[in-house]
């Protein structure tokens, strides 16, 4: 369970979708330091993660979240190279 202590902790806090990130928003009251994102926010597609719960798409789920991650790990070389 996050808790308001990570926000401090962490410098980058990734959600799936809309409500993901409204939680967190609540749960640390508000995002000053912008660390909150979705995880395709990374992507050329920004939006949310589809939710196999409601579309039973698992593999969309899958290629999205791993298209998710790859961008990030791309997002982050980029970031540390212009330190």
């Amino acid at each position: 369970q996050i808790t308001k202590a990570d926000y401090a902790y962490y410098d980058y806090i990734i959600g799936m979708d809309h409500s993901n990130l409204r939680n967190m928003q609540r749960a640390f009251g508000g995002d000053p330091a912008g660390k909150l994102s979705l995880l395709l926010d990374y992507t050329h597609r920004p939006g949310q993660v589809a939710d196999p719960w409601y579309t039973g798409n698992f593999d969309e789920s899958y290629w999205d979240i791993y298209e998710g991650c790859q961008a990030f790990l791309e997002y982050l070389k980029l970031t540390n190279s212009n330190q």
